[in-house]
């Protein structure tokens, strides 16, 4: 399955999109609020959905972040990470998916955005960003945060078959978890919503 720049575009810009509700179908039930005693606006950060084409499939970058790490650790998730100060988000995608898997900005064209998210465990907004790459790209991982890097086709994520949802024992509660499954991958939470956002659109203009 293919889709083009200019389809990518079109979706990204489609009218009266419920964005919200493309979301909540990925959504973690039940999921947390912004804590009350959390002060001032949530901390700031930009993802990358990074799209191109290769053996007759447009695919799209994920990565595993490695064990060891204090947030998220294991998680599949878009490159990405805390906007610097004086940096707009924009930026803070771009140059976090150089860090993190050796894409060049200039390799790279920005083709709109989605909603943004909030992501209350961590007390973070997320902005992601859908760039395109002409050609399968070179990548290269930071070892200190990436376990591993996924190429994974939008035709395996718009599979029925490779949507589930499971109950897990998460920090000692019991929730309904729904994900994508992605070889021996289970893509959940904030990227698992966003990615649900994006496929919805896609299906928009086809």
């Amino acid at each position: 399955m293919r889709f083009s720049k200019d389809e990518i575009r079109r979706a990204l810009a489609l009218p009266a999109f419920d964005a919200e509700a493309a979301q909540q179908q990925m959504i973690p039930r039940p999921r947390g609020v912004r804590s009350p005693d959390m002060a001032g606006q949530p901390r700031q950060g930009g993802v990358l959905v990074v799209l191109y084409d290769s053996d007759g499939h447009t695919r799209l970058i994920l990565t595993r972040r490695r064990d060891d790490l204090n947030d998220h650790a294991g998680q599949i998730s878009f490159p990405g990470g805390r906007r610097e100060e004086g940096e707009d988000l924009q930026n803070t995608a771009l140059r976090e998916a150089e860090e993190e898997i050796g894409l060049k900005p200039t390799e790279l064209a920005i083709l709109g955005r989605l909603t943004c998210l909030y992501i209350p465990p961590t007390d973070y907004e997320v902005h992601p960003f859908v760039a395109w790459h002409d050609g399968r790209p070179l990548l290269r991982r930071q070892v200190s945060e990436v376990a591993a890097i996924l190429e994974v086709p939008l035709s395996h994520l718009m599979d029925p078959a490779n949507r589930r949802e499971e109950p897990w024992n998460y920090r000692g509660m019991i929730i309904q978890v729904p994900f994508y499954l992605v070889e021996e991958h289970k893509v959940w939470g904030a990227t698992a919503m966003m990615l649900s956002e994006f496929l919805e659109r896609l299906k928009g203009v086809r």
